[in-house]
């Protein structure tokens, strides 16, 4: 058996490729998830995961991602679901045609220049409806995975990381709490006992690995990114320029705990540090950059069926692509040259 642990990105409706990549990986019976680490949408498929795994085991698992995001807005019959992919417009024309649509427009200069608070309650985060049908008694079970669930405290600034009996409602709207649509998600927070207020974790951990790193999980993190890293073109225009702000922003934490990782590998390399008193962690990345580039914040934005379907099976396709290429790297080396990247 295969130990791994995940580290699932946030990207709104973009997590469908995240969705594509668990599908594939319960498919596979010598692979065994230890813990995940999500946040925002993340969050929401690691939820589902563990829900279904203490339901049902791998089957029941892939069936309550299915579920999840037929709610969000996925077609859940493949016939029809191919069909709609076959003749519909190519990735980067829907993108666009979603972009500058009138009533994406309407939404986007909304979010701009007004604040969810001038409306009071009457804005609810539609996730809301989806997040209470979860059964948090199995998302909670004292069984594998464990979950992390991050969030950002307004307040402080910092990363909050939810896990076990915490794990709630509210924990995880909260970590998909963008603040330019919706108000703070307040919860007693039962580790200060303080009303705490909390905004989407992509700011602070997106996701956090460092719970990851605790020496009962395994040496293995495979993060499925879902905000591309590198982008060739300058973006130019005001909605190209916002949507590199925000996959700059929500890269930065990754990028962080990626740094020290590589940071504690030349430390124990160079003998500097006792054997076997820093993790020597394996990272493997799971993703789809070419696909990404291909979208912008409106397809992030607004759950589209025909990009739900094409997201999923580029998650498939690059998990079997991973697992064909790395799958006996796993438990005995990284495959993200880190050095190449913070060279």
């Amino acid at each position: 058996m295969i130990r791994i642990n995940l580290a699932l990105q946030g990207g709104g409706a973009h997590g469908a490729f995240t969705w594509g990549v668990l599908d594939r990986l319960l498919e596979d019976d010598e692979i065994e998830i230890a813990a995940i680490s999500g946040t925002s949408a993340g969050a929401l498929n690691a939820a589902a995961l563990k829900a279904g795994m203490v339901r049902g085991g791998r089957q029941a698992a892939r069936e309550n991602l299915d579920w999840l995001w037929g709610e969000i807005g996925a077609i859940e019959n493949d016939a029809f679901s191919s069909w709609l992919n076959v003749v519909s417009p190519a990735t980067t024309v829907m993108a666009k045609l979603m972009e500058y649509s009138p009533a994406y427009a309407a939404f986007d200069a909304l979010s701009r220049m007004s604040s969810p608070y001038v409306f009071g309650g009457l804005i609810q985060n539609p996730l809301i409806r989806i997040i209470e049908q979860f059964h948090f008694d199995h998302v909670r079970a004292a069984a594998e995975p464990e979950l992390f669930i991050c969030a950002t405290n307004v307040r402080s600034g910092k990363v909050r990381v939810f896990q076990d009996g915490e794990i709630g409602v509210q924990a995880i709207l909260a970590s998909a709490c963008l603040p330019t649509l919706f108000q703070a998600v307040e919860m007693t927070d039962p580790v200060t006992g303080k009303t705490e207020a909390f905004w989407d974790g992509g700011y602070t951990g997106n996701p956090a690995l460092f719970p990851l790193y605790e020496p009962r999980f395994p040496d293995d993190i495979v993060i499925v990114n879902i905000n591309p890293l590198y982008r060739a073109n300058i973006p130019e225009d005001a909605p190209a320029i916002q949507n590199r702000i925000n996959e700059i922003s929500f890269n930065s934490s990754l990028l962080r705990d990626l740094r020290a990782i590589q940071f504690v590998k030349e430390l124990i390399a160079e003998g500097k540090v006792g054997n076997g008193a820093m993790k020597d962690v394996l990272v493997h990345m799971i993703a789809d950059d070419p696909l990404m580039n291909e979208l912008n914040v409106a397809t992030k934005t607004i759950p589209n069926p025909v990009v739900l379907t094409r997201l999923r099976m580029a998650g498939r396709g690059a998990a079997e692509a991973f697992l064909t290429a790395h799958k006996t790297d796993l438990g005995n080396r990284g495959t993200v040259d880190l050095v190449s990247m913070f060279g």
